[in-house]
């Protein structure tokens, strides 16, 4: 695709992803959810309505930038979120309204950087059992709302192994010392997702295949704001299940670690949890206003899954075969048989499963010091996370709805 000529391929900007454009639109629930709300209003009506209302809304501050540089040259675009998100000389030279969105960020009131320590030093001390959870748990679990809808009419399927990578490498940075200060890379990165979520949003709205009266905004503020709780105290829990010993105290700085990088990646405040109950309650409600998971949250659990032996590099066939299964077996213990069955895992037994992996884990741990384990478990996730060599960080956005047809990003 020639960048230059870009401009000339692609529709008029449209106004529907921005806030009130969306509200004006979409006053009413999407039928997606009608279902699943009547329900969830009788359990607690205050949160499921304001559910309901996010999946009508997407980012308000960042998507009304990208829709007005929507036509924009993509190069010059990522040259000038670049220097946006690295603070360089060159936003001077940007559109307007992407210098004035770079100006009025700011560290919320709520953020203290000190309590971010804790929850740092918790999860390198024990990042082999979250980064499990993460993947067998806590990814599969997100694919369980019609976020799902936003990857497959996108052909982001085709990216599952690349896209757990960049997972990998976020939760990585975030939880690096001083990675969530405003020159650390998991702030860069976190801003990062927040423009490439607007930016999908913006080409999903356009397209042909994306339902709005059925499903509302593409990426929603309400599938976020889920996604963002389950990321947190789900990764938590999901991390004690196998093995995790955690005191409160590291528990509420590793929620905040998450809650300020949800804040970071665009997650309204309205519906971005503030503490461990909160989060569990969104999730609960969010849940129960979501249709049952589909054919297209049915593929992207399991390209998942299937794609785990080629992050750890594993290429022989018995062994890869061995991985899988064991990695279904550990999510069908963690998020249920209820979901599993939903996603049409193949049946396996998981009986004293989570018991069995907590007391291996033990003992590896009583192999090895404190600082060996913190050394493997950051080797670990330096191995299986992506990294774009000597060019540093990429602020390359999509330029195409369709994953095959845009250029690389």
């Amino acid at each position: 695709m020639n960048l230059d000529n870009v401009s000339n391929e692609i529709p008029p900007a449209m106004e529907s992803t921005s806030q009130h454009a969306e509200t004006a639109a979409y006053p009413h629930t999407p039928t997606a959810y009608i279902e699943g709300s009547v329900i969830a209003r009788q359990h607690d009506k205050e949160l499921a309505d304001n559910y309901i209302s996010h999946t009508c809304l997407g980012d308000p501050e960042l998507d009304p930038v990208v829709e007005e540089l929507y036509s924009y040259n993509p190069a010059k675009l990522h040259k000038y979120v670049g220097a946006g998100i690295e603070e360089r000389a060159e936003l001077q030279d940007a559109p307007e309204p992407l210098r004035r969105f770079f100006q009025d960020l700011r560290q919320p009131e709520w953020v203290n950087q000190e309590d971010f320590k804790l929850g740092v030093r918790t999860f390198n001390s024990n990042a082999d059992l979250m980064l499990t959870a993460f993947v067998s748990g806590v990814l599969v679990e997100g694919f369980s709302t019609l976020i799902a809808k936003s990857f497959s009419i996108t052909g982001r399927v085709a990216g599952t192994e690349r896209r757990l990578m960049q997972n990998n490498r976020q939760l990585l940075e975030i939880f690096y010392p001083g990675g969530l200060k405003r020159n650390g890379d998991g702030w860069k990165l976190s801003t990062r997702v927040r423009f490439v979520h607007a930016r999908i949003r913006s080409l999903l709205a356009r397209h042909e295949e994306w339902q709005s009266e059925a499903w509302g905004t593409p990426l929603s503020a309400a599938h976020l704001g889920f996604a963002i709780s389950v990321f947190s105290k789900r990764l938590l829990d999901y991390s004690k299940l196998i093995g995790t010993v955690f005191t409160e105290d590291e528990k509420k700085s590793i929620l905040d670690v998450w809650r300020y990088a949800g804040y970071l990646m665009g997650i309204p405040e309205s519906i971005l949890y503030k503490d461990g109950p909160q989060a569990d309650r969104i999730y609960e409600i969010s849940y129960m206003c979501e249709p049952t998971p589909d054919v297209d949250s049915v593929t992207m659990a399991n390209a998942l899954i299937q794609s785990i032996p080629g992050i750890v590099g594993i290429d022989d066939e018995k062994e890869k075969q061995k991985i899988i299964k064991l990695a279904y077996t550990l999510s069908r213990a963690l998020i249920g048989k209820e979901l599993a069955g939903h996603f049409q895992y193949p049946p396996t037994r998981v009986l004293g499963t989570l018991w069995g992996y907590r007391m291996k884990q033990r003992l590896q741990r009583m192999l090895k010091n404190d600082s060996m384990v913190r050394l493997d478990n950051f080797d670990q996730l330096l191995q299986i996370s992506v990294y774009e060599g000597s060019g540093g960080l990429s602020y390359k956005l999509p330029d195409h709805v369709k994953h095959k047809r845009s250029n690389p990003w």
